[in-house]
């Protein structure tokens, strides 16, 4: 049955799995007004039921699929571990459910195709959870940058690292999809092509790997020879770095993956002027989960449609294959 039409604060979510990040988009949800989470699934009913209990969830399911087909949920949030992302994505819109899928959407842009197929072919929505892009930060300084104040933009640098402790957890595990590219570097590449508001042509990379790429250094180039570099780990302290340089100055972001909930800056550089300029600060996890729950409700796209992330999937290939090739990798057309 279709969800349009419905109010926003009465659609009901499940949620696929117990994953950390799960717990920092539920208290989205409940604190944007997105509507009510109604039920986890977890393979191991007794941890389901526990974590439904301590995250006050009313339901609990021992298996992805009960939920999915149990007629108490009107949409699917999605954390599962990313080699999971598209089987359960597809899943659930084959069961009729739209879903809010972590980042990256799918292992490779042929999977994100996929997704996007049987999104058509259930007339539903889809969308991948980039939070940090809903934050006000970044209206305020693509507004500021298509004003001129940094003149023509010409390159970017963005930095993503921290260091996995722990050779189980997932961001280390091949089998799990983990990486730094898929775990971190994807914010480089998603925030890059929002800046830019163009999609990459061509790619080069290297990388430290065994199992997994534990650090990956790359360079996006974009039409009308704009150049984004960054550099993503897994295994080096923590930093978040990030600023787009043009013409007649510089943008720099002090923390651009986590803005801040009560307020946020952003710096513009020229020569030896340094300006701050304060945004208001929001909560993006629960923006993004706004932002798709009135999708449903209303029967329209969300903000980013999977067009969107298939395109940003399509780059990462591109990365991954100049990294093993050691040769300049061109973008295919998502």
């Amino acid at each position: 049955m279709s969800n349009a039409g419905r109010v926003v604060e009465d659609l009901r979510w499940g949620v696929l799995g117990t994953a950390g990040i799960a717990r920092t988009v539920i208290a989205g949800i409940r604190a944007a007004g997105a509507g009510r989470v109604q039920a986890v699934a977890s393979r191991d009913a007794a941890k389901g039921r526990a974590w439904a209990d301590d995250m006050g969830i009313p339901l609990s399911f021992g298996a992805y699929d009960d939920l999915l087909h149990s007629g108490e949920v009107d949409l699917v949030y999605n954390p599962l571990p990313n080699t999971l992302h598209a089987e359960w994505t597809v899943k659930a819109l084959e069961a009729g459910l739209p879903v809010l899928c972590e980042k990256p959407l799918a292992l490779h842009a042929s999977e994100g195709r996929s997704i996007a197929d049987a999104a058509r072919r259930a007339g539903l929505p889809v969308a991948e959870a980039f939070m940090y892009r809903f934050h006000p930060v970044f209206e305020a300084v693509r507004a500021a940058i298509a004003r001129g104040v940094i003149g023509r933009p010409s390159t970017m640098r963005s930095v993503f690292t921290f260091l996995v402790d722990d050779d189980a957890a997932t961001p280390a595990s091949q089998g799990l999809g983990g990486g730094s590219l898929r775990d971190v570097g994807c914010y480089c590449v998603s925030l890059s092509r929002l800046l830019v508001g163009a999609e990459p042509i061509r790619a080069t990379a290297v990388e430290r790997r065994d199992h997994v790429d534990w650090t990956m250094l790359g360079i996006l180039e974009f039409p009308g020879d704009f150049l984004a570099q960054f550099e993503c780990s897994i295994e080096n302290h923590e930093r978040h770095e990030a600023e787009i340089t043009g013409t007649e100055g510089t943008i720099r972001f002090p923390d651009p993956w986590f803005p801040g909930t009560e307020s946020a800056c952003w710096h513009l550089v020229q020569g030896e002027r340094q300006q701050a300029f304060e945004v208001p600060g929001a909560d993006p996890y629960g923006l993004e989960a706004l932002d798709f729950a009135r999708a449903v409700a209303a029967g329209t796209p969300p903000r980013w449609p999977i067009s969107d992330a298939v395109a940003g999937l399509a780059a990462m290939d591109a990365l991954f294959e100049a990294a093993r090739s050691g040769r300049t990798v061109r973008v295919a057309p998502a």
